[in-house]
């Protein structure tokens, strides 16, 4: 655990020597190509840092902060673009957009008290989990093929409302843009991928990969073919950055498995939207149950099949469990030591 500890901690002083020169060098160059070939060195640092840690939870964690959501807001800014643009009025702010998976909120609204009961239940249900972990493993395959794809969602849920719950209301003092917008309730694939999960990848993608590749492909071919190609092209990097994230968390060599999925799942979304612009479905309108259990099943069936083996052969999902419980123990510790 001490040396988690210190490879965080050099981790944590290189993003800042990083980020302090984005912030202070770059926006002296014009924007464009000129721009980002001074970033590139800082991107490919960004993409070592993962490597420094053996926890899956912060190898993990780093990848995801540093490696994709920098990384591509960065290249982003190099083209006057993304959140970054314009620039944050401090280094503190710039840092805060650059490494965390946040994003400021459009339309600002005061929270609900039905959130806050919702997210009390999901703590409960991942704090149980976590508790019954050793049980759970143990279990019949059938019920760990429903209980995989839970603990990842509730595992993403709540570290990333924290996250924002942390970012909005003391550190940043705004509102921010929502990770999840209950994704079990979605009724299509575009509906899953496209408004309800992990929101705020979605829109780096649109910006960094959907769009280019739309306007790129609009003067060769109709716009609604090009908006096909953008959607697929936008799982295809998807598929690669995560198979990247897989390799910064168990260390072996890439299976294809995890950019199968989401290939797969580009195919399915631009069939899906395709097959909505017919006359027939507009006519025909499929009953929201049937949709919900169509979607369900296909995300549900194609992870089990597809995204969660290679985690499961590397018991990834147990190592989480026992870090983030070596975690508690260890800061419990060391404040037991402090107040005595």
């Amino acid at each position: 655990m001490e040396e988690e500890i210190k490879s965080l901690i050099k981790v944590g002083v290189s993003t800042i020597i990083s980020v302090s020169y984005c912030y202070f060098l770059p926006p002296r160059i014009i924007s464009g190509v000129y721009r980002l070939i001074s970033i590139i060195p800082l991107c490919a640092l960004l993409f070592v840092l993962p490597l420094f840690f053996s926890f899956a939870i912060f190898s993990s964690t780093t990848a995801f902060f540093l490696s994709a959501i920098a990384n591509s807001r960065l290249i982003l800014y190099s083209f006057d673009q993304g959140p970054l643009f314009p620039l944050p009025s401090n280094l503190f702010k710039f840092a805060c957009f650059t490494c965390f998976p946040i994003q400021r909120k459009r339309n600002p609204k005061s929270q609900n008290h039905f959130f806050t009961y919702v997210f009390a239940v999901k703590v409960a249900i991942f704090v149980v989990l976590l508790y019954v972990h050793n049980d759970v493993l143990s279990l019949h395959p059938a019920l760990l093929f429903c209980l995989h794809p839970l603990f990842v969602y509730l595992l993403l849920e709540i570290l990333l409302t924290l996250l924002r719950m942390l970012m909005s209301t003391i550190v940043l003092g705004c509102d921010l843009e929502p990770h999840f917008h209950e994704p079990y309730l979605a009724t299509s694939l575009q509906d899953f991928w496209g408004r309800r999960w992990n929101l705020i990848v979605s829109s780096t993608l649109r910006a960094c990969v959907y769009i280019p590749v739309r306007r790129a492909c609009q003067s060769v071919m109709s716009s609604d073919y090009a908006m096909l190609i953008g959607v697929f092209a936008t799982f295809v990097v998807s598929g690669v950055a995560h198979e990247v994230v897989f390799f910064y968390i168990t260390r072996e060599v890439p299976t294809g498995e995890v950019a199968l999925f989401f290939v797969l799942h580009g195919v399915c979304t631009v069939a899906e939207v395709a097959v909505k612009r017919t006359a027939f479905v507009r006519r025909w309108q499929v009953r929201p149950v049937l949709s919900w259990l169509l979607t369900m099943g296909l995300v549900n069936g194609t992870a089990g099949w597809l995204f969660f083996p290679q985690l499961i052969r590397s018991n990834v999902m147990e190592r989480c469990s026992i870090e983030i419980s070596l975690l508690i123990d260890f800061f419990r510790h060391r404040l037991f030591h402090i107040s005595q």
